[in-house]
């Protein structure tokens, strides 16, 4: 009888981000729990409809499948073990009867009773795995906090329950001493860690496929050529991870602890072109695909998104039914990504707008692209609640080493210390904050493992830092928000300008692993818009507010401005709330609207001639952030009145009316014509967002002197052929940084 083995990688956990000699004990760095050997090995994942990303039905994957756990007996004290195991801080509350729908497969647990103190739900007392009279309408659910557990990783692969002696990770060790100190590792020895050594494997029938899948857990997205460990490996090659292939019987060895039939097993891998080294500027600053047929939106870390494919012109999305790692994988290499360590299902990642392209994807696993997968079209029941994701594997770079958080009250925040070289020596020092904003602070969290900027701080004095560190080595610092490092930004080089000095207004950042999404509905700016002539001495109020042309100036108070109109509906589809930058305290009080704004700035409405060149802009200043309707299930939880808190909640949408004041284009000296009417939110990045792509809308236009129409409306990327010839050097989905 063949021994049995099961891999169960340490790196699963990997580390997020922990600034070097982080002083706070209270925050230290999470340890993957070691459980005896009888406990089954499960994994954890929320699931279902109308939920947040750390909420939903709890689903339990074990021999193979996916099933459910009964609401039987469950209590709060379960839910911090579930909440806990899927690696957040703890548990608000729990929800019997299938709130969040009801799931398929085994019925996994059943009267459980925790204590609250299990490191795994598979410790909790039960009828026993598997022994349930529960029915699917009994499903249960729980809501965790937002806050996870610093250090925490989501497993990297589905259990291979066919195996059960544990092995505790696995790496590539350079062979030649000269190239240890390089980045990415691509080549060298395969080595497994097994009771706390390492160990080479031996290449005795190795095969090309077993090479594919470990240049893919290195994020590389193939072998460069095929080239100790007791037990033979053999892989299909479409396996995501070491663990999925077949680990045979054992292998020979000789006394002196050499292979038999050869030597250790030697790798070489391809990595992909964002990470791949040039002779002239080493590692490209950004991954620019021509043509892309496939794309990740909404991740806070490079190769992780929801995945969108391009179909006929359009953007749109994949339906997470049957999602898995082999068709998550095939989406990572075509990426130029390793293998996937994670298939997300539930719109985990934020929803996506437009069509749902692609349903129960299939792929072997050796295809070039995910379009080649065979697939079903038919989703009239797929939603983008449903939106599938990934997160792929990608070499390790040594990013995180270079840059750190100094002084602050968690990982999560304080100011940006740099390690640069001066004079010859590595030394840490700060980053002036003349022109610090969201953009740069985005790179910094990404840079670091820790999601999305949540605030850009020009001044640390309240974070002391390190003292050796207090000297500014980097200014200038402009990104684009794509960067995958602070030093592939635009910056000064050796001759630093940075009037203020370091110190108090040193670079600082807060983290955040999730972020909130706007995205502008284009079908409602088509469809209610309209002209109306208006007479001046109705305009008093938008006079006021500077809402009209700078020619309103010196015209007859009986005279008439001709506006262009229309509703405009703002989805937050992001996984936090969008809260303005402005604290409560700050807000302005508007007597003409008679409520309170809290950003000055939040959309731009902009009119223009097919060449490209402005000939009428809106002057709406200031908003005011409310619920005005949502999803079903969720509550609304912000509103303007009586000085209410503002903002908009994940699931619901903020809409301005096209008979509200100055919700409008004054187009009074406008000629008959075409043109293209272009709305922008969040202009100046004020408020974080997981994807600012999706910021635009634009529509051709059409004025004759007497109405006027939109049509063509659509998002910044959702651009077709057609569309594209119509708006020449309008079509880039970027919005213009500073």
């Amino acid at each position: 009888m063949l021994p049995r083995v099961m891999i169960l990688v340490s790196a699963q956990y990997e580390y997020l981000g922990y600034p070097p000699s982080y002083p706070d004990p209270e925050h230290e760095h999470y340890q993957a729990p070691q459980l005896p050997a009888d406990v089954p090995r499960i994994q954890l994942r929320l699931a279902g409809d109308k939920r947040k990303h750390n909420e939903g039905r709890v689903e339990v994957f074990y021999d193979g499948q996916w099933g459910t756990m009964c609401d039987d007996d469950f209590s709060q004290h379960a839910a911090q073990v579930v909440c806990r195991e899927l690696g957040y801080v703890d548990a608000v509350s729990w929800s019997p009867s299938s709130k969040y729908g009801k799931g398929e497969g085994p019925i996994w647990f059943d009267n459980l009773h925790c204590t609250g103190k299990e490191r795994t739900v598979a410790q909790c007392p039960s009828n026993g795995i598997g022994i349930s009279d529960c029915k699917h309408t009994e499903d249960v659910g729980v809501v965790c906090s937002d806050k996870r557990i610093p250090g925490f990783k989501f497993v990297n692969f589905l259990p291979n329950h066919s195996l059960d002696i544990q092995v505790e990770d696995v790496r590539i060790r350079a062979i030649l001493s000269s190239y240890r100190k390089r980045v990415p590792v691509t080549e060298g020895y395969v080595e497994i860690k097994d009771g706390g050594r390492w160990k080479q494997i031996c290449n005795a029938d190795w095969t090309p496929h077993n090479s594919r899948v470990i240049c893919g857990m290195f994020g590389s997205v193939t072998r460069r050529k095929p080239t100790y460990w007791d037990f033979s490996v053999n892989c299909t090659g479409a396996e995501a991870h070491l663990s999925s292939c077949k680990l045979g019987q054992q292998t020979e060895a000789v006394t002196n602890g050499t292979c038999v039939k050869g030597l250790p097993v030697v790798v070489s891998c391809v990595p992909g072109r964002a990470f791949a080294p040039t002779p002239m500027t080493g590692f490209r600053k950004a991954f620019r695909q021509e043509q892309p047929l496939v794309r990740l939106r909404g991740g806070a870390i490079v190769g992780e998104g929801r995945v969108e494919v391009l179909k006929n012109g359009e953007w749109g999305t994949i339906c997470d039914d049957s999602w898995n790692l082999g068709s998550a994988t095939v989406v990572c290499r075509e990426l130029g990504y390793g293998t996937a360590k994670e298939a997300l299902n539930g719109g985990r990642l934020g929803q996506g707008m437009g069509p749902v392209h692609m349903n129960e994807v299939q792929c072997s696993g050796f295809e070039k692209s995910i379009t080649e997968c065979p697939f079903n079209k038919e989703t009239v029941d797929c939603s983008h609640e449903e939106d599938a994701g990934v997160r792929c594997n990608i070499p390790a770079m040594g990013f995180q080493e270079r840059l750190r958080l100094s002084g602050g009250r968690s990982p999560y925040e304080g100011r940006v210390e740099v390690l640069t070289e001066r004079n010859g020596s590595l030394v840490w020092g700060t980053v002036c904050s003349e022109g610090w904003g969201i953009m740069e602070a985005m790179v910094v969290c990404r840079q670091l493992g820790l999601g999305f900027a949540k605030n850009a701080f020009q001044e640390t004095w309240y974070w002391a830092g390190q003292v050796s560190a207090d000297a500014v080595v980097m200014s200038g610092v402009r990104c684009s928000g794509t960067e995958m490092t602070l030093s592939h930004c635009l910056h000064h080089g050796e001759n630093l300008q940075c009037p203020r000095g370091g110190g108090r207004h040193a670079a600082g950042v807060s983290c955040s692993d999730t972020a909130p999404d706007l995205v502008l509905n284009p079908q409602v700016v088509e469809q209610t818009t309209y002209m109306e002539d208006r007479p001046m001495f109705m305009l008093q109020c938008a006079y006021e507010e500077k809402c009209l042309a700078s020619t309103s100036n010196s015209v007859p108070a009986n005279s008439y401005r001709r506006l262009l109109r229309f509703s405009s509906q703002i989805h937050n589809n992001g996984q936090s709330d969008f809260k303005p930058k402005a604290n409560r305290e700050s807000w302005v009080w508007h007597d003409c609207h008679r409520h309170y704004h809290s950003m000055e700035v939040f959309t731009l409405y902009d009119l223009y001639s097919l060449n490209g060149t402005k000939v009428a802009e809106g002057h709406k200043a200031s908003f005011c952030l409310e619920d005005s309707e949502c999803d079903e299930g969720i509550e609304k939880k912000y509103e303007c009145a009586n000085f209410g808190d503002q903002g908009i909640t994940v699931g619901c949408w903020d809409t301005y009316r096209h008979d509200i004041d100055c919700q409008w284009v004054d187009i009074t000296d406008v000629s008959p014509g075409d043109y293209i009417f272009r709305i922008v939110i969040n202009p100046n990045y004020e408020v974080p967002e997981s994807d600012y792509s999706n910021n635009i809308v634009k529509c051709r236009c059409r004025y004759d002197g007497h109405r006027i129409w939109m049509y063509n409306c659509h998002n910044g990327g959702s651009l077709n052929e057609e569309t594209e010839q119509q708006f020449p050097g309008l079509i880039s989905n970027q919005v213009t940084h500073r």
